[in-house]
């Protein structure tokens, strides 16, 4: 794909925003008491982390 910088930084803030819900779910997760409530955060964290890492590779492609 060819280098669009407008694409760029809506990757770059997608994916900064998506760091940021981790952090939170993180955080969240620690504070947490109970096996339905830390299954739950796990999965939103896992969501999370697969959002990241498309991004990840979205980003990488367009610099290409």
């Amino acid at each position: 794909m060819a280098k669009d910088p407008a694409a760029l930084a809506e990757i770059e803030r997608d994916l900064a925003a998506v760091r940021a819900n981790i952090i939170e779910l993180t955080e969240q997760a620690a504070a947490y008491s109970g096996a339905s409530d830390e299954d739950l955060a796990s999965k939103r964290i896992a969501q999370q982390e697969a959002e990241l890492s498309r991004l990840n590779k979205l980003r990488d492609e367009l610099e290409g």
